[in-house]
């Protein structure tokens, strides 16, 4: 059974904080092949679309695609500021290898 992504508590302020849902949008998270792993990240600001699964908190919402779902169970999603950058980050059980910028994995 898939269970779906989770999205922490600082994800949620971190897209209050940029006005993602006062601009009614939402935080895109997909899986697309390519990248140094195999599959890559794709992170967003985007428009929900009807067959989207949809995480709310804070009056925010992340949302993903059906095709990139199985790619993401069990999935974490999160915010975190390091002196590189901040960004959001996937903490992705389902990934056997990740490459060094994180946005690249295999399976």
């Amino acid at each position: 059974m898939q269970l779906p992504p989770k999205v922490t508590d600082r994800a949620f302020e971190r897209l209050a904080e940029i006005g993602a849902a006062d601009q009614g949008q939402a935080l895109r998270v997909a899986v697309e092949g390519g990248g140094c792993s195999g599959f890559q990240y794709e992170i967003a600001l985007d428009d929900p679309k009807d067959d989207d699964l949809v995480l709310e908190g804070a009056g925010q919402k992340v949302v993903v695609d059906s095709i990139s779902l199985p790619f993401l169970s069990d999935a974490v999603i999160d915010f975190s500021e390091e002196l590189i950058g901040a960004r959001f980050v996937i903490n992705n059980p389902n990934a056997s290898s990740s490459c060094g910028c994180g946005t690249s994995f295999s399976m």
